[in-house]
């Protein structure tokens, strides 16, 4: 895993932004009056809340301590797991998983199968998640039974809209020693960003069918 960096401004960086802010409210307010000027205000406002909002913390993820006599894989399905072929990758890995790291031989290896609740950012805002968390428990269960086809004994959960924050969560209870992504290829940046921040390997399987990401737009 590459070392994490806090991000840092320059010295001469926080003046411009407090400049690029400024200007503009008191522009409007000396040449469009009052109403313009709060109008641009908030604006400005509205702005440095979705940046806010669009950020994240450069920082490792925490991971609970693992219980050492048995092999834990995590599972995140972004696309149905219908492809057999994929489910027998997936035992595989955790076969070999549990022979690398000298797990208990008479213990199968524990799998948690986590599919995030993908929401459009509208539905996000007005709590209406209900549709987004059908769409992953649906999600899920298509992917247990394959598993299951598999011979792999997993058990599942849903997770958050967002797939980091949802792996972040899953890790906090579920101390995987490993981490499968079932996805396609527009999830590449967040499978890079759990890879970047984690100190265990990660991997990506081809899923079956795309799921309905929201546009981050």
């Amino acid at each position: 895993m590459r070392k994490l960096e806090p991000v840092q401004l320059k010295p001469w960086s926080l003046p411009l932004i407090v400049i690029a802010v400024v200007v503009p409210i008191v522009a409007a307010f000396m040449f469009g009056g009052p109403g313009a000027g709060l109008a641009v205000g908030a604006l400005a406002a509205a702005a440095i809340l979705v940046l806010a909002a669009r950020a994240s913390y450069d920082e490792e993820i925490e991971v609970g301590s693992s219980p050492g006599d048995r092999y834990m894989l995590l599972v995140v399905i972004t696309r149905s797991l219908e492809d057999p072929g994929t489910a027998g990758a997936i035992a595989e890995i955790a076969r070999a998983g549990s022979s690398a790291t000298g797990a208990d031989s008479e213990r199968a290896p524990e799998v948690l199968v986590l599919t995030p609740a993908f929401a459009k950012p509208v539905a996000q805002w007005l709590s209406d998640v209900g549709p987004a968390r059908f769409d992953a428990q649906r999600r899920l269960a298509l992917s247990l039974g394959t598993l299951a086809a598999a011979h792999v004994e997993a058990r599942g959960q849903v997770g958050d809209a967002d797939t980091v924050q949802a792996v972040e969560d899953a890790l906090r209870t579920f101390p995987a020693q490993e981490v499968v992504f079932v996805a396609g290829p527009e999830h590449a940046a967040q499978i890079e960003d759990v890879r970047r921040r984690l100190d265990r390997p990660v991997r990506q399987l081809p899923g079956s069918s795309p799921a309905q990401t929201p546009s981050r737009s």
